[in-house]
């Protein structure tokens, strides 16, 4: 089968960095699906594997989370899906990835593909829609109120891939007033598009753009980016017994400053539950099924922010560097194989 891999960890300008190469054919074994991958996205985590991990010699590394494909076949143990059904999931970090023809998932963090969307439009949301759903409700908790505090969230980083699930989450299924950072105009158009009542400028100091609009300290923030510059700005206009909640790696991550406030702080990984074989890894499935039943009702919408055509390490070359850029809109997608 064709893929695309690495055998070094090289910058994304070198031209090992990304291959294109020929597998074999993976074979499904107990709860496995057996996907023909459709159309697949990219994510920040993709170029910080690529970085940081390197192959064992002579082995192919394969990146790629999010995708959308067909069921081709399934193992002895599964039972929640068919050949032929089509489904969207996020994968797990410790098996190759999903840029190759076919691919292995455990179907109990698989979800039915919205019927409503083209597999670009689906392949966009699996990843960052779990990170955000888990995020806001798994572990800031966000429908139980900070007694005292703004009925309000602040997501800096909202035009992001993450950010734009987190805004569409926070203003359709819940009450919050919604504030997102970001520093372009399309940028900022974008956020207000999907949701955000209010977005405040993360180049500039944000306690004072918050105490600016004039609602109070916000119960919550969730910091998809850039953690350790915003975390002063973070402590200074979070309410106290507020909740905290961050995705990104930063180097060091001094929380003293939330002390006085006592500001509870949240780690969210979506790999965790796969990585671990938690007790409600089935949980990932049953949030892709619900949040594909709310893109074909017309509650959320997908975040696809660029197509770059088909699967090949060219184009995930072109996505990777966008990435590392730190410029994307919503998220990039290819689709296809040549």
């Amino acid at each position: 089968m064709r893929a695309v891999g690495y055998q070094t960890s090289l910058p994304i300008e070198d031209d090992r960095s990304l291959q294109d190469i020929t597998l074999p054919q993976p074979t499904p074994e107990g709860r496995d699906l057996l996907v023909a991958v459709q159309a697949v996205s990219v994510n920040p985590v993709d170029t910080k594997v690529r970085i940081r991990a390197t192959p064992a010699a002579g082995e192919w590394k394969v990146l790629g989370w999010d995708a959308v494909g067909v069921v081709e076949a399934v193992g002895p143990e599964a039972t929640l899906f068919a050949p032929g059904d089509a489904v969207f999931y996020a994968g797990a970090i410790g098996r190759q990835g999903t840029n190759a023809e076919y691919h292995l998932v455990d179907e109990r963090i698989v979800g039915a593909k919205p019927a409503s969307l083209s597999a670009p439009e689906a392949a966009a949301l699996p990843l960052t829609t779990i990170t955000a759903w888990e995020a806001l409700f798994d572990r800031l908790d966000v429908r139980r109120p900070v007694l005292g505090a703004a009925n309000a969230i602040l997501i800096v980083g909202g035009a992001g891939g993450v950010g734009s699930m987190a805004t569409q989450l926070a203003a359709k299924l819940t009450d919050l007033t919604v504030i997102t950072t970001a520093s372009r105009g399309e940028t900022t158009a974008w956020s207000k598009d999907l949701g955000a009542t209010h977005v405040i400028d993360h180049t500039q100091p944000l306690a004072a753009q918050v105490e600016a609009l004039g609602l109070g300290a916000p119960a919550f923030v969730f910091s998809t980016t850039h953690t350790d510059e915003h975390l002063p700005e973070i402590a200074k206009l979070i309410a106290p017994q507020g909740r905290f909640a961050l995705i990104d790696d930063p180097e060091t991550l001094d929380i003293s400053p939330f002390k006085q406030k006592s500001v509870s702080t949240h780690w969210e990984f979506m790999f965790t539950r796969s990585m671990f074989g938690t007790a409600d890894i089935e949980k990932q499935g049953d949030l892709l099924n619900e949040v594909s039943r709310l893109i074909d009702d017309g509650t959320l919408k997908t975040t696809l922010g660029e197509s770059y055509g088909a699967i090949n390490a060219a184009n995930l070359k072109r996505a990777h560097a966008l990435l590392e850029s730190h410029r994307a809109k919503g998220k990039i997608v290819l689709e296809g194989w040549e």
